[in-house]
């Protein structure tokens, strides 16, 4: 029987069992607990935003989305939402998932931290990243009632997480401090990486080795 939280239904099929074993066995409880949460969340807000996507993909998303902070997902060249956007790629081709949805799931998890862009985009991209832009940031709460987020956090709690997750940012990209030039992810670098400096935009262009 289909799992049900805050009326949002876990689909009951293969391919959701296998990645919630695969991510709750390899990833800590603060990872599997927050991606959990973003499907919850992408799921309740994707009906205030009138989209409908399909639940068994933006699941596999949601799980995902942020492996690439941990290992043994996270590479030392690229950056993490690219870690698990591929890691879900390779995913959902092993269970014989079409090309084309697997490519949906990989730009969800590729632009999660990315403003705006998504939502206008597939409803299985909007919606992962309403669904951890609620969790994280807190945006768009108003859209979810109090019985809704009680009943999420109360399957999977959230205690001290602004400052886990920040831990987590923090620990997944100091090592490759240079894949975040142009993200957010530098914001998390500035505040807690000593003698971080990020990469200008404006230096690199007027620094390019085009003449003037």
């Amino acid at each position: 029987m289909a799992e049900k939280i805050a009326g949002v239904e876990i689909p009951d099929s293969k391919l959701v069992q296998d990645a919630t074993d695969l991510i709750r066995d390899t990833t800590p409880p603060l990872i599997y607990h927050h991606s959990r949460r973003v499907y919850l969340f992408g799921s309740l807000q994707a009906r205030a935003l009138g989209v409908h996507p399909d639940p068994e993909l933006l699941y596999v998303a949601a799980l995902f989305h942020d492996t690439g902070l941990v290992s043994p997902y996270r590479s030392d060249d690229q950056r993490f939402e690219m870690d698990g956007a591929d890691q879900a790629r390779a995913f959902l081709l092993s269970h014989d998932v079409l090309d084309g949805d697997a490519d949906t799931v990989w730009t969800a998890i590729a632009l999660h931290t990315t403003p705006e862009v998504p939502y206008k985009m597939a409803p299985e991209i909007a919606a992962t990243t309403a669904g951890v832009e609620t969790d994280v940031l807190g945006l768009r709460l108003a859209n979810i009632s109090r019985a809704e987020i009680d009943e999420v956090t109360a399957a999977h709690p959230r205690p001290d997480f602004k400052r886990q997750i920040l831990e987590a940012f923090t620990d997944g990209f100091a090592h490759r401090p240079d894949t975040t030039f142009g993200t957010v992810n530098a914001d998390v670098l500035d505040h807690f990486v000593p003698g971080f400096r990020r990469v200008d935009f404006v230096d690199v262009i007027q620094n390019s080795a085009w003449p003037e």
